[in-house]
């Protein structure tokens, strides 16, 4: 044993020997003086080469758990702009951490840090003998362990172990390791002096050093002194001033008590600051005196400048669909095993994840959205959203919704939430709306698929059906059912064409008892048709007309693959993702695959032009040169209404309708515009964007044959009106999204806008308006 350590022994025992205490008590200390003595020697063995046998060197050993590796940090979330650059939409973390290098730190934190918490760093071997025989005489007389003469290899040594426990799953395995990383206890102490001697083995002095700087803790949320930097004064970590660093410094050992965004504990860290902090770095000759003279007669002067995190910092309206992106990464077995274990790793990761979301389109959408829908309405829990897809990627442009984000379980704002009415219920959002008339296409496309053409003539009388008589291939149905007509109940017989171009529902119910509802429920599947819900597509004759519950963002993705000639994309919110450490994994991917013949599709595409050119659409028409395909939606009481359509560059759904309740759209004018029309006002908007930044081609050739070579594109002579309707089904639908919003006084109404009038040779344009 080391002459200098023989005799602090000694004096140690002096102490114990000399104190007036019971006889156990002496006994107690004497065995843990003896134990402490007996630990602090190991490392003192190790530094000074006795301990010398290599091969069985336990302290060699350095486990992977402890070694400095990715720390957590900021994921980032960025959008896309129309030039194909990048822009930073959000980031989300657990720790705000953003790691640096030797040369981005002010060397003021390096001689702050290293004068105040271990003077003696560069010397030692990971352990202070010196300063561990002090404190264990203090802890032993004290009769606890209130020193642990620290050095800053073994405070980075327990942060890695915190960072380490911080990131299990199990919360009762989390709690456990974080307990043994920050007990105090011998065990604990003596663990933490063998691993840092094993890392200084390893690893040189200024990369344990920035390693320290870049892990430590500096106040709530807020890790690593870059984070701190920023936060604290707003400047960088290399641009701190004496006075900044010291300050930052002074924070270290106690993070929450010292933080000096809450003004209380302003006072304490100053007095740290200078006691501390400055007096250390003048002892140690780091500073001159006129530097630490000026740097005490500064004042702790924070500007606290808040990261921008979060999906509620999205700009232009863009939370939900930033949202949506977090729920892709809950989802996708790229992040982790599991849901939790994959968002922990987002969150921690330091992730970059570039999306589909086109800034230009987004605002659009955004502003469109705020023109002509609210937040909230008084008498009504009124609902709005815009999805745009990209034919042929499945690739999301723009995604918008009238409330605003908030995923804080306590707020209870009007107009405020965190349920996205876009997206399915796994991936953050409702269990989605009625579509209403939207759906027919679907039965038009199986319609063709089974040989049937555009100008075979049907029947549109109002009539009691049996369902019985409908083939079903997934469920036997009986029972009468009457579909009503919004127009006409009898408007006669009629082509297809016309059936689809004025939506008249029995027209559309007679079609569907000469084909298999299953088979029509198929066709709707190819095409990426789901329940929002997660439960299976219903085939009553009643869905035939819209009754299934679908989000929007399905819609636009399915009218996306008729533009696309029949050419199915999985909606895909992420073009690239890149891990921690630069490498590129692989985002979930569109699976795009040929869903409908490119006859049957092309043929499909030429029918949907009726609705927008003659029919019930021509509201939503942008006139702007770019040809547009869709299709219109009401539900029964005008609880919900729907335009989907497309061009060949972009596929737009737009829903406005109840969240809960069942109040008419065409009793409700939200900022002023009669709600019956609203949706087509808010398409023709988003389209007309759509289509000045993306352009739009042709679609192809109908096949002729299907069309049963009609001269005329629309057959709508012996149609007397439109019913765009869906009639209450057999079974009740499911319950309606779980998202109220508490009714407000509504804002100022702006003035009506007139839409513009129907050519006179037309029917009327959508009943419900």
């Amino acid at each position: 044993m080391p002459e200098r350590l023989n005799r602090f022994t000694e004096r140690f025992q002096r102490v114990v020997d000399g104190t007036k205490r019971p006889v156990g008590m002496i006994a107690l200390l004497s065995v843990v003086a003896a134990l402490l003595v007996t630990v602090l020697a190991v490392p003192a063995m190790a530094v000074t080469g006795v301990y010398a046998s290599r091969s069985v060197d336990v302290l060699d050993s350095l486990p992977d758990y402890i070694r400095p590796t990715t720390l957590a940090q900021k994921s980032e979330i960025y959008a896309t702009n129309s030039d194909g650059s990048n822009t930073l939409l959000a980031t989300v973390f657990d720790q705000n951490r953003q790691e640096v290098e030797w040369d981005d730190v002010s060397q003021y934190v390096k001689d702050a840090v290293v004068s105040t918490e271990d003077p003696r760093f560069y010397d030692h071997h990971g352990v202070d003998i010196a300063s561990s025989l002090r404190a264990a005489v203090g802890n032993v007389t004290s009769g606890g362990v209130e020193s642990g003469a620290s050095t800053i290899t073994m405070q980075y040594v327990r942060n890695i172990l915190v960072q380490q426990a911080e990131m299990i799953d199990d919360p009762a395995q989390r709690e456990a390791a974080y307990e043994s990383a920050t007990t105090e206890s011998l065990d604990r102490k003596l663990q933490e002096m063998r691993l840092a001697i094993a890392l200084e083995k390893q690893y040189s002095k200024d990369d344990i050093l920035l390693g320290y700087l870049n892990i430590a803790n500096f106040g709530g949320s807020v890790y690593g002194i870059e984070a701190a930097a920023e936060y604290y004064f707003g400047v960088s970590a290399r641009d701190l001033s004496l006075a900044q660093a010291a300050t930052l410094a002074a924070t270290v050992n106690e993070p929450n008590g010292l933080r000096i965004d809450e003004p209380e504990n302003i006072p304490d860290n100053e007095a740290r600051r200078n006691e501390d902090v400055l007096a250390s770095m003048l002892k140690h000759k780091a500073i001159t005196q006129q530097q630490y003279d000026e740097a005490v007669a500064t004042p702790v002067t924070p500007n606290i400048t808040e990261p921008t995190t979060g999906c509620q910092a999205a700009a232009n309206g863009a939370a939900y669909f930033c949202d949506y992106v977090t729920w892709i990464v809950k989802n996708d077995p790229s992040f982790g095993d599991s849901a939790d274990q994959r968002w922990s790793n987002f969150k921690q990761g330091g992730y970059k994840i570039y999306t589909t979301l086109n800034t230009d389109l987004q605002a659009n959408a955004n502003e469109t959205m705020q023109e002509y829908i609210p937040a909230s309405y008084d008498g009504a829990d009124l609902g709005s959203t815009i999805v745009t897809v990209q034919p042929g990627t499945g690739r999301i442009l723009a995604m918008a919704q009238n409330t605003t984000f908030d995923d804080d379980p306590d707020t209870a704002a009007p107009g405020a939430t965190a349920v996205n009415y876009n997206t399915d219920i796994d991936y953050g959002g409702s269990s989605g709306f009625q579509v209403g008339s939207t759906y027919k296409v679907f039965a038009l496309a199986e319609w063709l698929k089974q040989g049937h053409t555009l100008s075979d003539r049907v029947s549109g009388n109002e009539r009691e059906w049996d369902m019985s008589t409908f083939p079903n291939s997934c469920q036997t149905l009986g029972g009468p059912w009457e579909p009503a007509n919004d127009g006409s109940s009898r408007p006669g017989t009629m082509s297809v064409q016309s059936a689809l171009t004025n939506s008249v529902n029995n027209a559309f119910v007679a079609m569907a008892q000469q084909m298999d509802l299953c088979k029509i429920k198929d066709t709707a599947a190819s095409l990426g048709v789901h329940r929002a819900d997660g439960a299976d597509l219903d085939t009553q004759p009643s869905s035939v007309l819209g009754t299934n519950e679908i989000a929007p963002v399905t819609m636009a993705a399915s009218y996306a693959a008729i533009a696309a000639n029949g050419l199915f994309c999985a909606p895909v919110a992420i073009d690239k993702i890149e891990g921690p450490d630069g490498t590129e994994l692989t985002p979930p991917q569109a699976n795009c695959a040929q869903a409908l013949d490119p006859s049957i599709a092309s043929t499909l595409a030429y029918a949907m032009l009726g609705p927008i050119e003659s029919g019930t659409a021509t509201a939503s028409d942008p006139d702007d040169g770019i040809t547009h395909i869709g299709k219109t939606g009401t539900t029964d009481n005008e609880k919900d209404t729907w335009m989907v359509g497309a061009s060949t560059a972009a596929a737009t759904a737009v829903w406005v309708g109840n969240v809960n309740g069942n109040v008419s759209m065409t009793e409700v004018d939200p900022n002023g515009y009669a709600g019956s029309t609203v949706r087509h006002r808010i398409w023709r908007s988003v389209m007309t964007a759509n289509d000045d930044v993306l352009g739009g081609g042709d679609f192809p050739d109908p096949d002729r044959a299907l069309v049963n070579g009609s001269s005329s594109r629309f057959d709508d002579d012996d149609s007397e009106s439109d019913s765009d309707s869906t009639p209450t089904p057999t079974a009740p639908p499911t319950s309606t999204p779980n998202a109220p919003v508490p009714p407000v006084v509504p804002v100022d109404p702006a003035p009506p806008v007139d839409p513009g009038p129907t050519p006179p040779s037309t029917p009327a344009a959508d009943p419900a308006e």
